[in-house]
């Protein structure tokens, strides 16, 4: 039976459930949560908090047909909310997220046989696949897409069944080739150790694409690096080193002949819980150290610690893209290189994009919906697996 109080001494109201799980809910939770201040359209909230007072409390509390109703004084108002909506969002627990997949570290040992992969044309017609892929991609932060059609846009179409393409400063995609006269280091034949993307823009890219259209030079080996691994080691062997590193913001940069854009972020981003949550990690673009110069010679010691993990082959997974493939990574997460090649001994091209963790983990959300809902009006599960 559950029971429900008004608990004037605490300034809530108490909800017992019949499986003993018990929640307080203070008042002005529950009057900015009512569900007539939401447009039952758009499901955003309408209700304004400054139109009632701030001391809002009930005049009474009951249960009818299984609501909490609660009549509020100095109103001509009475809520009524759902018990299971309100166990579900109860103060203290966390709503339940289908994107929200635990990383899973991983080293070298994995090696390429060990990277996740997913048909294209399977991700492309299929909405379990599509989900069950992106659920992989994020698990591990990298994942390749195999039997890609010999055309340009073939891998950035399976990047749009995810949401919208990340525009940069290098366009909405990018070819990965030598080239003359290049911005870009990933634009040259020359090796490229290990990085991530663009930490000097505001908000670093997501997720990148890259569709690997020829690849017959000597050489071009694209190489990988889980950088929570990376991380997580440090933190182990040294926690000075990681708390530096995860606490002292740095500037980032580039800058060419159009553009000149610059940030200032941490190497090793945590999240609110200390869970490592992002990398930021380019050598190349990293700016002029500009901390105190007290900090300055412990901080280097703790950035070349990082650097060193990035060269340790133990960390390393090496694999030679053939004409078809996709490899797709957490940009904030894995870090990503290329071996030297050869230009005269043939002909390397990969094309690119980004799509950010907001539009993929938000693709997540929608498919986990949708094929719960198809499940739930088709109990043979014929539909959901389709």
């Amino acid at each position: 039976m559950t029971l429900v109080t008004n608990d004037a001494a605490r300034g809530c109201v108490t909800v017992r459930w019949n499986d003993d799980i018990c929640a307080h809910f203070p008042w002005a939770w529950l009057r900015d949560n009512c569900p007539s201040g939401f447009h039952p359209d758009t499901g955003e909230r309408s209700f304004d908090l400054l139109s009632v007072a701030p001391d809002c409390q009930p005049q009474n509390v009951w249960l009818s047909a299984g609501d909490l109703m609660i009549e509020w004084q100095d109103e001509n108002h009475v809520s009524r909310f759902d018990l299971g909506w309100l166990c579900n969002h109860r103060p203290g627990k966390t709503m339940d997220d289908p994107a929200d997949i635990p990383y899973v570290a991983w080293r070298g040992d994995i090696g390429a046989a060990g990277i996740p992969r997913a048909n294209a044309q399977d991700v492309m017609q299929g909405d379990q696949a599509l989900l069950d892929w992106l659920r992989e991609t994020r698990r591990t932060g990298l994942s390749i897409i195999e039997g890609l059609e010999d055309r340009l846009d073939a891998g950035m179409d399976v990047a749009r069944r995810i949401g919208f393409l990340r525009e940069t400063n290098f366009g909405t995609t990018f070819a990965v080739k030598s080239m003359p006269n290049p911005n870009n280091l990933a634009y040259t034949s020359e090796v490229l150790p290990l990085h991530t993307d663009l930490p000097n823009q505001e908000l670093v890219p997501g997720f990148q694409f890259l569709h690997c259209l020829a690849n017959e030079a000597d050489g071009g080996e694209s190489t990988f690096a889980d950088g929570v691994a990376m991380a997580e080691d440090l933190r182990a062997e040294d926690a000075e080193a990681f708390g530096l590193l995860s606490t002292i913001a740095i500037p980032f940069r580039f800058q060419d002949r159009d553009t000149d854009i610059r940030w200032r972020r941490p190497v090793i981003v945590l999240d609110d819980g200390g869970q490592v949550t992002q990398i930021c990690y380019n050598a190349h673009i990293a700016g002029v150290f500009d901390m105190d110069a007290d900090v300055i010679a412990a901080y280097y010691r703790a950035y070349r610690k990082l650097m060193a993990k990035t060269r340790d082959p133990k960390y390393v997974v090496k694999l030679k893209l053939r004409g078809g493939e996709m490899v797709v990574f957490d940009n904030r997460r894995a870090l990503h290189g290329r071996a030297s090649f050869d230009p005269s001994t043939g002909f390397r091209h990969l094309h690119g994009c980004y799509v950010d963790r907001g539009e993929f983990e938000s693709r997540m959300r929608v498919l986990a919906r949708n094929l719960a809902e198809a499940q739930n009006h088709d109990p043979s599960g014929r539909l959901a697996a389709e």
